[in-house]
């Protein structure tokens, strides 16, 4: 059974959300971590190596131009928790506009991106994915850029990965997340309301300044 968007937007409300099996599972189910990861948007790390990438400017990012192959690109390994239903009910999502995603391209193909949910100032970010070295990097940079700029509070990975850590991303208790998530939900932001980076020289400037 597909879930609504409705039913989503109030489970992540209220601090859980949807996973499948695998892609082929009809079913989801429900998760409310004990741990958290999230990275503080006055935290993300970006290294001299990623600094040097964002840099370059030899690839182009855009908001919301490719939310189905960002999704695609996500659900594209040998397991992913991305079934049918989930993917259905996030483009009901995304035309509502309660879901984005950044893309990443290199000469005109589609090299990485990232995806999630935003609900008030907190962003619920979902899975990412690289076709090119640093492509998933480059895009969450220029998502904590544009968080911050717009006015959001809290970005939430669910999970803390080796990868999200090096980035900033630390873990918090699920009471730490929900007390988080409340005062986020009080925020009136809108990732829509700004610009996207002129460069991402802009980018790291931004972040180094206040990280």
């Amino acid at each position: 059974m597909t879930p609504t968007a409705e039913l989503i937007l109030h489970a992540y409300r209220s601090g859980i959300f949807p996973m499948a099996e695998h892609r082929d599972d009809p079913e989801i189910f429900w998760v409310d971590p004990r741990k958290r990861g999230v990275i503080p948007l006055d935290g993300f790390h970006i290294s001299r190596k990623l600094a040097r990438r964002l840099r370059q400017d030899d690839y182009e990012v855009t908001l919301n131009r490719a939310f189905s192959d960002v999704m695609d690109g996500c659900a594209d390994r040998s397991e992913t928790w991305i079934n049918q239903e989930i993917r259905l009910t996030f483009e009901e999502l995304h035309d509502l506009g309660n879901a984005h995603s950044i893309e990443v391209w290199d000469q005109g193909t589609l090299a990485g991106g990232v995806y999630g949910l935003a609900l008030g100032g907190a962003f619920c970010g979902e899975s990412m994915f690289s076709r090119r070295t640093d492509a998933s990097k480059i895009a969450l940079a220029w998502l904590v850029d544009l968080l911050r700029r717009a006015g959001f509070t809290l970005f939430d990975t669910q999970f803390l990965t080796p990868h999200l850590a090096s980035l900033g991303a630390v873990e918090i208790t699920r009471t730490a997340y929900r007390r988080r998530l409340a005062d986020a939900l009080e925020v009136d932001a809108d990732i829509t309301s700004v610009a996207l980076p002129e460069s991402g020289q802009d980018v790291v400037q931004r972040i180094t300044q206040t990280s």
